[in-house]
């Protein structure tokens, strides 16, 4: 019979192979062959592996149509970006940039196609992707001020669309995320900006609800302040959104309020490199003078001179865990929210 193989498991001659050749090769059953070709985590590392080899013996390609139609779904995922000008005319934060790759392989591994575009407040997500068969799921990267944007994650859960975010994990419980500690982070900045020797450490960054995840990298850095018996001083923190030239804009008006400081953690690398600029022009030498500390190590910072001290977010391991936590509410499987340990990497600037 024609598509189902010979008996010995095998395609005849000239017949084009199928999962039911590739399951009786493997000694499975046909649904674990589909399954593992499409990067189910269900099925174990070591019967995935000789699925793949057979199917690749076998020269066995997966028809991603008939897939998608049998399932009824597009195997199809939208990112949404939201759009953030920056001063340098990009509109996605470097750090998004670097998770995207992650991302996309992801995607390809487990067999799905990825849409991008930028998010709007204003627009109806749900009807231009999902509801419109688009795609199965939405992963959502940044957002601006939180506050604005927490109600239109609430109609996105009041209307079951499958979607989860990178961001800061509300105690609202607004969907699944995936974040970052940011306050273990904030405790990793602050506690080696002590041990460099320094004693007053300037934060710059909008540490609000608008803004949570650099407040809660305050929050960080504020405890271990108190722990070392180091004063939390309201002067040393100057608002700014993650832009170079609102770092730039916050260190002149942290320079012109008169408040010594020997140390700056910056809520971002793209503050940190406005900041920068700002402390130069005003004759000041980083480390010498005031030791720097950036947060997400962005491609340019390990290109700067000096080379930014800077929190690293996991953004492989967040573009997996994205990925994979929507591929679970497709399947109607629990996706549980997660934050990414971060990691202090040590650079010249401090």
């Amino acid at each position: 019979m024609a598509g189902r193989g010979t008996g010995r498991g095998r395609a005849a001659a000239g017949d084009k192979p199928t999962s039911f050749d590739i399951a009786a090769l493997a000694g499975v059953s046909q649904p674990t062959v589909s399954r593992a070709l499409r990067g189910d985590r269900t099925v174990s590392g070591a019967t995935r592996m000789r699925i793949e080899a057979i199917a690749q013996q076998l020269n066995y390609k997966v028809d991603k149509n008939a897939s998608s139609l049998r399932r009824g779904q597009s195997m199809t995922l939208a990112l949404l970006f939201f759009e953030d000008p920056l001063d340098d005319g990009n509109l996605i934060n470097p750090f998004f940039l670097s998770m995207l790759g992650s991302i996309l392989r992801t995607c390809a591994a487990r067999g799905y196609d990825l849409l991008t575009s930028f998010q709007q407040l204003s627009a109806d997500w749900h009807v231009d992707y999902e509801d419109s068969r688009k795609a199965d799921g939405i992963i959502l990267l940044g957002y601006g001020d939180y506050e604005l944007y927490k109600a239109r994650l609430a109609q996105l859960v009041r209307q079951g669309t499958h979607f989860v975010r990178w961001g800061a994990v509300d105690p609202a419980k607004l969907g699944t995320t995936i974040g970052c500690d940011n306050r273990l982070g904030g405790r990793d900045a602050g506690a080696h900006l002590i041990e460099r020797g320094r004693r007053r450490i300037a934060f710059i960054g909008e540490a609000s609800d608008h803004y949570p995840e650099f407040r809660d990298r305050y929050r960080g850095l504020a405890e271990v302040l108190r722990e070392a018996g180091l004063p939390v001083d309201p002067g040393l923190h100057v608002d700014a959104l993650s832009i170079e030239q609102s770092g730039y804009d916050a260190a002149q008006r942290l320079l012109g309020r008169g408040v010594p400081f020997d140390a700056i953690f910056a809520a971002s690398d793209l503050i940190a490199l406005g900041t920068m600029r700002a402390l130069a022009e005003a004759g000041l030498r980083v480390p010498q003078d005031v030791a720097m500390v950036g947060f997400d190590d962005i491609p340019s910072a390990s290109m700067i001179q000096p080379a930014l001290t800077t929190v690293a977010q996991d953004y492989r391991r967040a573009g997996e865990m994205l990925v994979d936590a929507l591929i679970r509410q497709i399947g109607n499987e629990p996706a549980d929210t997660a934050l990414l340990s971060p990691r202090l990497i040590v650079r010249a600037s401090s």
